[in-house]
């Protein structure tokens, strides 16, 4: 990306969840990723110390809140307030993947919101702003009282989808569960195909059933589940065995978020998937890089975002929807 002249003006700093994505950033934005040094006292808390001088520079903070949480999330609310008193003219959190989302609501009584307290704090150690890539709860964004942009990261996935070379009378995108329906049909104007939901059913708090299929059929058909995060892959496994049971003849997985934790790895390693893609959102570290894992950079992405951040320009832009697919897709 060629920068613009005011790109001396721009910083883009990484905590140490998700290095390599900073780096991939930084890169196609051609300016150096920013010197900031990063380690733990004895005692294990945070230390950090700018390297370079920030005083009224556009300052973007690369942190995705993963695996471990709590650390990743104290390391960036320290560098947040690190950076607050060396007195940038703006301090953007860039979110690749926002912890505690899944607790955005009181589903039960006596439970916290969490997703909102983590909003309060990220604001009050010093961001200006928020750049965050699919979170699992859209409504999220009015948990904050600064802005937030909103990225997607459906048209990278479906790029890789379509370049599978599935033929659009065999495409099938299936909904893992209700919940997830508006995701798929937003997937499904992307690459092609029909549309599909695999009947989910929780049994107790920790086990889950699938049944029934609604919508159109998939035996012999491909089938393309889509979902914003594979968590412990219960629900994703399930979707993918209700689909075989109905003989689907080829099953790919997509998901933004890997956050493969518990049985996730363990769950996909046996379940019959033909191929599993996730962005870099969340490192992939080496003991969950199955076979069939593919990879999609989110790096571009962020990057066209943090430029249009930058220079004031609509981030909509974007995500300015494209007419719905209904030709052949052909393998190139």
């Amino acid at each position: 990306m060629s920068g613009n002249g005011n790109n001396h003006k721009l910083k883009i700093f990484s905590g140490r969840a998700n290095r390599p994505l900073a780096e991939g950033i930084a890169k196609v934005l051609a300016v150096p990723l920013g010197n900031m040094t990063l380690g733990d006292f004895p005692d294990r808390e945070t230390s950090v110390r700018i390297e370079e001088d920030v005083r009224g520079r556009d300052v973007f903070i690369v942190q995705p809140t993963s695996t471990p949480v709590n650390d990743h999330l104290m390391e960036l609310l320290i560098i947040l307030d690190a950076f607050k008193r060396a007195s940038p003219a703006r301090i953007t959190a860039v979110l690749p993947y926002y912890g505690y989302a899944r607790q955005d609501r009181k589903d039960k009584g006596r439970v916290p919101i969490s997703a909102k307290l983590v909003a309060n704090l990220i604001t009050k150690a010093g961001a200006d702003r928020v750049l965050a890539l699919d979170l699992h709860a859209a409504q999220i964004q009015g948990f904050f009282d600064i802005p937030v942009d909103h990225l997607y990261a459906v048209k990278e996935i479906a790029k890789h989808v379509r370049s599978l070379g599935i033929d659009q009378s065999e495409l099938i995108v299936l909904s893992p569960d209700e919940g997830s329906i508006k995701k798929a049909l937003d997937f499904q104007k992307n690459v092609g195909g029909k549309i599909s939901v695999a009947d989910k059913r929780r049994t107790s708090a920790t086990e889950i059933k699938h049944g029934h299929l609604i919508g159109a059929p998939v035996d012999g058909k491909s089938v393309v589940i889509y979902d914003d995060m594979i968590s412990t892959a219960g629900t994703i496994v399930g979707a993918v065995n209700v689909a075989r049971q109905h003989g689907a003849k080829a099953v790919y997985v997509c998901a933004t978020h890997g956050v493969l934790c518990g049985p996730a790895i363990e769950r996909l390693g046996s379940a019959k998937i033909d191929q599993i893609a996730i962005t870099d959102s969340i490192p992939l570290p080496p003991e969950k890089q199955l076979p069939n894992i593919k990879v999609i950079s989110v790096a571009s992405l962020i990057a066209n975002a943090i430029q249009r951040i930058h220079g004031n320009e609509s981030v909509s832009e974007l995500f300015k929807d494209e007419p719905p697919i209904t030709r052949e897709i052909n393998t190139k």
